[in-house]
C-alpha cells in the first residue's frame, strides 16, 4: 500500500481550530464517497496546535492527478474546501493559496 503524507496550518484561533475539529467528528458523507471513490482506503488527520498532518494509505488506482481533476468537478467537495479554506491557511512557505502539501519522507525504522 501507498502512503502519502501532507501537511497545512489552522488559523491560530482557538475557537476556529475547535470548530475545525468539529467538522471532522462527522465530515460530509459525499467528501467521503469522493475520497474513496478516488482510491484512499484510509485517511487520518493529526493536530498539534495550529499544524496539522495527514496520512492518505492508497490503492493501485490513486493518482494525486486524478484526485485534483474529480475534486475540481465535484460541487460537493469545491463546498467543503471552500469552508475549510475558512479555518485552514497555507504553510508559510507555500505558493499563493497553496492547502495541503506534500511531505517528503526522510526516515523510517
Amino acid at each position: 500500500m501507498r502512503k502519502y503524507c501532507f501537511a497545512l496550518d489552522l488559523k491560530d484561533d482557538i475557537k476556529l481550530i475547535n470548530a475545525y475539529k468539529k467538522y471532522h467528528e462527522s465530515i460530509w458523507p459525499e467528501i467521503t464517497v469522493s475520497l474513496v471513490d478516488s482510491g484512499i482506503d484510509n485517511l487520518e488527520i493529526y493536530c498539534v496546535g495550529n499544524r496539522l498532518f495527514m496520512i492518505m494509505e492508497v490503492d493501485k488506482s490513486f493518482s494525486l492527478e486524478k484526485k485534483t481533476i474529480l475534486d475540481a468537478s465535484n460541487s460537493k467537495v469545491q463546498e467543503w474546501e471552500k469552508l475549510m479554506w475558512n479555518y485552514q491557511k497555507s504553510l508559510p512557505f507555500a505558493k499563493k493559496n497553496e492547502k495541503w502539501m506534500l511531505m517528503e519522507k526522510i526516515y523510517q525504522l
